[in-house]
């Protein structure tokens, strides 16, 4: 039971990270302007979510693993804000909870230490 958080996260991060190559198109469309090469990214936030996610089950490697998670929600932070800004551009999702996703970004980074860290 103690391990179930952590097989829950290492999900979430692979099953985000593999969204980002089944369905590109839905990242590329909250990617800000002002960054170069916005596929590129997309591809690689989604390569570093599926790895970050699977080394999380490595005892080894955990902390680690959880520390680049933190820096790749970090990284990933300006498309939540330009989705929030740019409600308007995203009529499909519920401008309140473009706004709230800013401050769950950073709960996931608190729950991915503290699931990092302690197992």
């Amino acid at each position: 039971m103690k391990r179930l958080p952590l097989w829950f996260l290492s999900a979430f991060f692979i099953g985000a990270g593999v969204a980002h190559f089944l369905y590109p198109k839905s990242y590329l469309r909250i990617m800000p302007a002002y960054l170069p090469k916005p596929l590129l990214l997309v591809q690689l936030s989604g390569f570093f979510e599926i790895g970050l996610g699977a080394l999380i089950l490595s005892p080894r490697y955990r902390k680690l693993s959880g520390l680049g998670l933190i820096a790749l929600l970090i990284a990933v932070l300006p498309a939540n804000i330009q989705m929030a800004f740019h409600a308007n551009l995203f009529p499909d999702f519920n401008a309140t909870l473009l706004w709230l996703r800013i401050p769950l970004q950073f709960i996931l980074m608190i729950i991915v230490y503290q699931i990092t860290n302690r197992i």
